[in-house]
């Protein structure tokens, strides 16, 4: 049993992991074959069980400056995935390869010429390791949630995870919320790939899940 001392989260241990440009404008990349990826009737290419499915072709990406600035190294909305740079990609996959479900994109420049690699990416590592006794949030219950309750993060929240439960994730999910959360092994690695953690600059966001 862990002492009352250390049962609190910390500041610098864990991070909600979320695509920057919160109140910027979005970034002028354009799904351009996502018709003929998508499975009717279902209105977005991320399947309802999460992971990437089956494509018939590379997902095709393309800059086009007049709808908004090239892509940071982390960037959402793309039919339910994240896009995500090389370098920030490398990382991922150095760090906690088991966490994400990836797919190569066909990226283009405005020209028509092959830009960067890029990726899309969905976290699909899930793991029931949140410290509820050592946390502070609410934990919904009212209603009838697909696993029993709902994580709300609102409001002021500071939560911490059980590294004995946690394993050898970095990068993970719990099964009773959306966010994404990583540890300080990730965030590091990440600054030292030359991606700014200290604000949305390159287009990552970590908040200190000690002080949501």
């Amino acid at each position: 049993m862990d002492s009352v001392s250390t049962r609190h989260p910390r500041k610098g241990e864990f991070f909600l992991l979320e695509p920057g440009a919160i109140s910027g404008p979005a970034c002028g990349v354009v799904f351009e074959n996502l018709d003929r990826l998508l499975s009717p009737p279902r209105m977005i290419l991320l399947p309802e069980e999460g992971g990437v499915p089956s494509l018939r072709e590379a997902p095709r990406l393309v800059l086009k400056l007049s709808e908004g600035p090239p892509p940071g190294d982390l960037e959402s909305g793309f039919s339910g995935y994240w896009l995500v740079s090389e370098r920030l990609h490398d990382v991922m996959v150095s760090v906690d390869p088991h966490a994400y479900a990836l797919a190569e994109a066909d990226y283009r420049l405005e020209d028509g010429s092959r830009g960067d690699r890029h990726f899309l990416c969905t976290v699909v590592q899930v793991v029931d390791a949140l410290d509820e006794g050592a946390s502070k949030l609410f934990i919904d219950t009212t209603e009838e949630f697909i696993n029993g309750k709902f994580y709300d993060l609102g409001g002021g929240a500071s939560v911490t995870f059980d590294r004995e439960r946690l394993g050898q994730a970095h990068v993970f999910r719990t099964p009773f919320s959306g966010s994404v959360f990583c540890d300080r092994v990730f965030r590091d690695a990440v600054a030292a790939a030359g991606i700014d953690t200290d604000s949305d600059a390159d287009g990552v966001w970590l908040t200190d899940a000690a002080d949501i």
